[in-house]
């Protein structure tokens, strides 16, 4: 069976919840991000960034670019990852 996520050495989890509807739950801004995101993120995780990101006080654009320099951390770990994604999100 053919899957979307691509490529990649990056491990894979099962998620419990329903992904769409976590997605639909997320803030706009967040939703924007993680639909133009480079890397299959679940909308957990992404939250739980953000989430963590805004407790310590940072606006929306600067916890945006810290899922951004997140997402260039784990392309750069991820053998498979060509050098046209390790620039997409920076």
């Amino acid at each position: 069976m053919s899957r979307n996520l691509g490529t990649t050495s990056l491990r894979r989890k099962r998620r419990s919840a329903d992904p769409m509807r976590s997605f639909d739950a997320l803030p706009a801004p967040l939703r924007q991000w993680l639909a133009q995101a480079t890397l299959p993120w679940s909308p957990a995780s992404v939250r739980r960034v953000w989430n963590r990101a805004r407790e310590n006080g940072l606006n929306a654009e600067d916890a945006l670019s810290l899922l951004s320099r997140a997402e260039a951390r784990s392309l750069a770990r991820d053998c498979f990852a060509t050098p046209n994604q390790l620039s997409t999100n920076n």
